[in-house]
């Protein structure tokens, strides 16, 4: 059994026991979220919402919350001594699908 959720504009493709890193949100590590916003779910057959499934939700348990690794964005002209060198660290919510209600 799979779903396909929407959180924070970006789609995921879940199934129970599966761990997460979505973009980060204000919730206490160890509470629980529940996501009404399925686009899809498939038990036996596949059953596609229009924008979503009613009555199916996604339980989410927040593990904890971190940085991912830095990112290093460099751009060069050549030619032109013109160069950039940026970077940042994306943080993120680590959270495991517990349960999927259709």
């Amino acid at each position: 059994m799979y779903a396909i959720i929407k959180h924070s504009g970006k789609q995921y493709k879940v199934s129970e026991n599966d761990m997460l890193n979505l973009d980060r949100f204000e919730a206490e590590v160890k509470s629980s979220i529940e996501v009404s916003e399925v686009l899809a779910v498939c038990d036996k057959e596949l059953k596609v919402g229009a924008p979503f499934v009613s009555g199916a939700k996604v339980v989410l348990a927040v593990i904890a919350h971190g940085k991912d690794k830095k990112v290093v964005i460099y751009k060069k002209r050549r030619r032109k001594d013109s160069k950039l060198k940026r970077g940042f660290r994306r943080q993120y919510t680590r959270v495991r699908v517990t349960s999927i209600k259709a």
